[in-house]
């Protein structure tokens, strides 16, 4: 039999970081389960990326992030965090994926799998899940895109210097992506479902695209989709409904990213028509004692929650965690 413990935290970037934080002051019982390594989601991130916000928007459990520049880096927020779980020494369990979340008698059992296949369960009174959405790309589902010369990640453009570079989508990371390539020496073609490039992309970083765009620097094919994905090619399918092929050396088929919370199917959860969950102003969810914060909850509306706030959603959560706890061990008709 498992020990029970106060809570389960679901995800080991920035948001489960600080609520682990929280619930060790609090001094509760907890686990952090992380199926990868601890903010996985920003190890992601390409090589060289700068945040658009200042260090202190960033920081957690009231750790200082100390940079040597305006804006941190993605190296200087893999060692910040890193730095914040071992000062705090969380209780982490790196590389163990949770398989399935379902109720039980006095919880929740949460059953996990770690990296060498080894199965088991935690056994917790609650569960507040930070998963993000980072790790659960949009697939096209079109023939070849699990191919070696595919990625749904940007990492960094040396690797494809004088090659023939098809960017799929017209987001934040096609327009990053495909702005450093061309810097870097790669010929890049992007392809655009649309008429024209999301107006989400950064107001600094839309002018310059349009620009090289405009120049001829990076081509831009909109109101097109490709069809298939070849080791030298494309197949894309213009406006007019006509096909051509587009040589290709290899394909960012940067198309946005969803919150995959199909761990928790079986308890079936409410959510909005656009996707995000419905959860409470302490981010619970329709199922009692079950949390879930930062940008994991709001499906529909992942460009509106960031680091910068969700953040705060776990010290909120995990505030109305003790309250809930300490209401179940206070004496029937006590008025302490």
């Amino acid at each position: 039999m498992a020990l029970m413990i106060d809570v389960a935290i679901v995800g080991a970037g920035p948001v489960g970081l600080a609520a682990a934080i929280a619930a060790k002051r609090a001094g509760l019982s907890y686990v952090v389960l992380e199926k990868g390594c601890v903010v996985n989601a920003i190890f992601d991130y390409p090589t060289y990326m700068t945040f658009f916000t200042t260090a202190p928007e960033l920081e957690i459990g009231n750790h200082p992030m100390v940079t040597g520049h305006d804006k941190p880096d993605r190296k200087d927020a893999l060692m910040y965090y890193r730095l914040v779980a071992q000062r705090e020494q969380l209780n982490i369990r790196q590389y163990t994926e949770v398989t399935r979340i379902h109720a039980a008698p006095a919880g929740f059992t949460v059953e996990v799998e770690a990296k060498d296949g080894q199965q088991g369960v935690v056994e917790a009174r609650r569960v507040l899940v930070a998963t993000g959405y980072y790790d659960n790309p949009l697939h096209l589902g079109i023939p070849g895109e699990d191919g070696e010369n595919v990625s749904h990640y940007y990492t960094e453009a040396h690797p494809f210097f004088g090659l023939n570079v098809t960017v799929i989508g017209a987001g934040n990371s096609a327009a990053d992506a495909a702005l450093d390539l061309w810097r870097s020496g790669a010929n890049v073609t992007m392809v655009v479902r649309a008429p024209e490039l999301k107006s989400t992309i950064k107001y600094w970083v839309r002018p310059d695209l349009e620009n090289r765009i405009k120049e001829g620097s990076i081509s831009a094919l909109f109101e097109s989709q490709v069809l298939e994905i070849h080791p030298d090619h494309v197949l894309v399918q213009g406006p007019s409904g006509s096909t051509t092929p587009l040589p290709t050396d290899f394909t960012f088929a940067l198309t946005g990213y969803r919150p995959n919370l199909s761990f928790m199917q079986a308890l079936g959860l409410d959510t909005q028509p656009d996707e995000c969950l419905v959860l409470s102003e302490h981010y619970e969810s329709s199922v009692p004692g079950l949390f879930v914060a930062g940008s994991a909850g709001f499906a529909g509306r992942t460009n509106q929650v960031f680091i910068e706030n969700g953040r705060f959603h776990a010290d909120v959560a995990m505030a109305e965690i003790v309250r809930q706890l300490q209401a179940q061990e206070q004496p029937v008709g006590s008025t302490d």
